[in-house]
């Protein structure tokens, strides 16, 4: 393995290691607001979000499966801390709102976490996190446009006879 691949190897892992160390730590932060890591994602991809958005532009923006996301969506319009509003540009696919109480949920979880973000940027230092958010989202659309271009795996053909042990 050459030196550059090492690095982006040692990137991949380290983006790992962080990425379950801020979901565990997440959950603890906001598990006192009924919330999880989980939703706050979603409620926060809805904060940020300059227009309300379908499931699949979630899921897309973050990283995860319209599955996941349709699941997390599912549970926080049962709370009450999203809506569904029609989408004038696809009948099926409705936009996802947040409510005046997905509001203080999310802004709850923000005030939970700002002394820990307030840590962080003291830390490591605000100009190396504007790097690493660069670096991150370079490596971010390099990963969504190999996945674009990849040919996905072919199936096992349903229809073809299986081989059986006599």
């Amino acid at each position: 393995m050459s030196h550059q691949e090492s690095d982006v190897r040692e990137l991949a892992l380290a983006v790992f290691a962080t990425s379950g160390r801020l979901i565990g730590t997440g959950n603890e932060l906001v598990a006192h607001l009924g919330l999880t890591s989980a939703w706050w994602q979603v409620l926060g991809a809805l904060r940020y979000s300059p227009v309300p958005l379908p499931t699949a532009s979630i899921a897309r923006n973050m990283g995860l499966t319209r599955q996941a996301v349709q699941r997390v969506v599912d549970l926080l319009a049962e709370r009450g801390l999203v809506e569904f509003q029609d989408n004038p540009h696809h009948r099926r696919a409705k936009l996802i709102v947040l409510t005046d109480a997905g509001i203080a949920a999310v802004t709850g979880a923000e005030q939970a976490v700002a002394p820990l973000d307030e840590e962080i940027a003291d830390r490591v230092g605000r100009a190396r996190i504007r790097d690493a958010v660069q670096t991150l989202e370079a490596m971010n659309a390099i990963l969504a446009d190999w996945l674009d271009r990849a040919v996905p795996p072919s199936l096992p053909d349903p229809n073809a006879q299986k081989e059986t042990l006599s």
